[in-house]
């Protein structure tokens, strides 16, 4: 007979309870083992992780209080915090699994029980223990793939003017829960100053998520951010849990916010009003426990149009807004990030610190970066590879105009390398609209996932 979870774990003294519990609870899991004291399941409870654990709350002869009951349910929460545990009372113990709930038990029955009631409790103690280990599971992959490789962690410098204003707002809204709304260009530096505010939160200890709503395509964005449950649409063969619910705890930066659907910014608003998240296809809420960091590099104006943006959601994201200066309006900053990108570079390919010439350090202070800090970090990387023994000129640097001429220029004639022209396409569509990547992908036929490769090809 099929099965729905893998194991339960009954404790009780009373040996006739065992065997009915045993006999009833083999329709929902494949093994239901059965001990008469908490010294004699726990070998079994630590080796099986079961799905949910049933445990009497007196075995003393004679005892009432459920002292010894309630003494082992927190020895089992506070060696698995996510196990769970249904209380087994008796007729006059609600006050006693009242008591057992706020200890850490999930759920109660009463003794004589209901068969009916035992299955369903059973049943949703189970789910849950389900739910959690997804979320875990979820939470540790994406954590796996998101996090930056040791030693290449970024800091957020600079000492202008502007960074300081950007460092005093981070100091001043991390300890609260407001959500954020992070401001600024492409390139400025927008997920440094998210994962400084999770890292200077009170949930530094937990996980941070992120979402870049601009590398998924709009049918995606609805499974990704709420999760859905198996047979909502037709590829849902089981299960998955969404990045909200993954962020449970933790903290949620949804980058290019701006890219988030009109359709979907009601159901976003209603998880930051409600702190539930409804799964595609699910009828019950879950609930959360998350901040939310968002950003995005469309202009405020945009923002405040509600045919792009829905005003009550931009209200529950911008507590707090964060708008970073582009790097061409801190050009005293541009030294420090020299240094720090050189001998970053230097140390992954093991190679020495280039040399600046005197003209080289004035040529990269001096240029706009309509990229910002993600150009600037490419031209270094590209000059730490390609450098000699003899210091960097300007000439070593792809310091090019800022903005294009009116009409690009027509192809080469002699020229048809099709490595060539896609970088130079790629140029001038990134200078027309001065680095912005969403314009500049859409004006190329490109989404904007394929115009970041090309650029890492090309060393844009």
């Amino acid at each position: 007979m099929a099965t729905e979870f893998e194991c339960c774990v009954v404790v009780d003294d009373d040996e006739d309870i065992l065997i009915a519990a045993r006999l009833l609870l083999r329709q929902l899991f494949a093994e239901v083992v059965t001990a008469r004291s908490p010294d004699e399941a726990l070998p079994a409870i630590e080796a099986k992780s079961p799905d949910v654990v049933l445990l009497d709350a007196n075995f003393a002869r004679g005892a009432t209080n459920a002292r010894e009951g309630l003494a082992w349910l927190d020895r089992l929460v506070a060696h698995d915090p996510e196990i769970v545990v249904v209380m087994i009372t008796a007729h006059a113990g609600v006050q006693i699994a009242v008591e057992a709930m706020k200890h850490g038990a999930t759920d109660f029955v009463s003794k004589p029980w209901s068969n009916e009631r035992l299955l369903a409790t059973a049943r949703t103690a189970a789910t849950l223990r389900r739910s959690r280990r997804a979320v875990a599971t979820e939470q540790a992959r994406v954590v796996a793939i998101s996090e930056p490789p040791p030693g290449t962690e970024t800091p957020l410098l600079g000492r202008s003017p502007g960074m300081a204003r950007v460092a005093s707002l981070i100091a001043r809204a991390a300890p609260t829960d407001a959500n954020v709304l992070i401001l600024g260009e492409n390139g400025t530096g927008k997920e440094l100053v998210a994962r400084e505010l999770h890292r200077q939160s009170l949930r530094a200890g937990k996980v941070m998520l992120t979402v870049d709503l601009g590398a998924l395509s709009e049918d995606l964005i609805d499974s990704e951010l709420f999760g859905h449950v198996k047979g909502a649409f037709t590829d849902a063969r089981s299960d998955r849990v969404g990045r909200i619910q993954a962020a449970d705890g933790g903290t949620l930066f949804l980058d290019e916010i701006g890219n988030l659907p009109l359709r979907l910014q009601p159901k976003l608003l209603t998880v930051l009003e409600q702190r539930q998240v409804t799964p595609v296809g699910a009828n019950k809420p879950v609930p959360v426990d998350i901040r939310v960091i968002a950003a995005t590099n469309a202009s405020p104006a945009t923002l405040r149009d509600d045919r792009h943006f829905r005003p009550d959601l931009l209200f529950r994201l911008n507590t707090v807004e964060i708008e970073l200066p582009p790097l061409r309006d801190r050009r005293e900053d541009v030294p420090e990030l020299v240094d720090h990108y050189f001998a970053l570079y230097a140390r992954r390919y093991a190679r020495p610190v280039p040399r600046l010439s005197d003209a080289a350090r004035a040529a990269l202070a001096a240029h706009d970066w309509p990229g910002n800090v993600r150009a600037l970090r490419h031209a270094i990387e590209r000059a730490v590879i390609l450098a000699g023994d003899a210091p960097l000129e300007p000439q070593d640097f792809p310091l090019g105009p800022v903005a294009a001429p009116p009409v690009a220029p027509a192809p080469p004639p002699d020229d048809f390398n099709l490595d060539r022209v896609e970088k130079r396409l790629c140029e001038e569509a990134l200078r027309k609209h001065r680095y912005n990547i969403s314009l500049a992908a859409a004006e190329l036929g490109l989404s904007r996932a394929a115009l970041y490769r090309r650029m890492e090809k090309h060393g844009l």
